[in-house]
């Protein structure tokens, strides 16, 4: 039950200000199994299901509800779990084609093409896209309906327009966001090795993503590249205001959470209650 709250509560909040969510259960890192969510929710599929069954009931359309999902080492699960999020009411499914355990291996197109066989539901393939001619051939290739990008679109933000490194206009629009915005240095940072990291020597890279603070980091793109946040020739942000006047207090949940007999949903999206 605390699922629901979290996810619905999170949903109510952002929902004015994006076109959709997705459900994350595709990522297998180590951090994110052990805390439960992540490709640890393959192994809950009445869970995976019941959110996306109550999101899709309480959020209208246009607003899509979709799920992210590694294929299952049994590809009879795997298309069972798909048909269930599609009787559920998914707008559509991202199908990362490799299994939990797998990392670097090739992605299993095969089961790929045969999931796209027996789902109705649009599907977005995803796996080994780090170039524009990998996500044209995977489009190709799978017949899905689109194609995602996770590793190579952080490592070159401009991969679908054809680049094939990240071009300075992309860090340059990077250093103007976050000086509008409070952005905490690792989120900063982090997203700068990515880009730069098929752009600068090795030396030069090793150096710059040893750095600890922002200043260091501005300093250096400054004297490397010659640039610097430029807030004035930033597109205007959404700004985005929660309101949290609706939920009166945490403890009228509380019995909700431990009695399965309540209807918990039905208290968190009373907005007159």
């Amino acid at each position: 039950m605390v699922w629901f709250f979290l996810a619905y509560f999170c949903i109510l909040l952002i929902n004015r200000y994006c076109n959709g969510v997705d459900l994350n259960c595709g990522c297998p890192q180590r951090w994110a199994m052990q805390e439960g969510y992540g490709a640890n929710l393959l192994k809950k599929p009445e869970l995976v299901k019941d959110l996306v069954y109550q999101v899709r009931n309480h959020i209208p359309k246009p607003f899509t509800v979709s799920a992210k999902i590694r294929l299952l080492k049994d590809i009879r699960k795997t298309i069972t779990l798909c048909q269930t999020l599609e009787k559920a009411g998914a707008s559509f499914l991202t199908i990362h084609a490799r299994t939990p355990e797998m990392r670097n291996e090739p992605i299993d197109l095969d089961n790929l093409k045969l999931l796209r066989d027996c789902i109705q539901l649009p599907l977005i393939a995803n796996g080994d896209v780090k170039s524009l001619e990998n996500a044209e051939f995977l489009f190709k290739e799978s017949r899905c309906e689109g194609v995602m990008s996770a590793r190579g679109i952080l490592t070159n933000p401009a991969l679908f327009s054809g680049y094939p490194v990240t071009p300075l206009v992309c860090v340059q629009d990077w250093l103007n966001i976050t000086s509008t915005m409070s952005t905490e240095f690792q989120c900063f940072h982090h997203h700068l090795v990515f880009m730069l990291e098929k752009i600068l020597p090795k030396k030069d890279r090793v150096l710059f993503n040893s750095l600890q603070n922002k200043s260091s980091v501005l300093e250096f793109l400054e004297n490397y590249y010659n640039i610097k946040p430029n807030a004035s020739n930033l597109t205007e942000l959404t700004r985005c205001n929660f309101s949290t006047s609706h939920v009166t207090c945490k403890e009228k949940y509380i019995n909700c959470w431990e009695d399965d007999s309540t209807d918990f949903l039905g208290c968190i999206f009373n907005m007159n209650s």
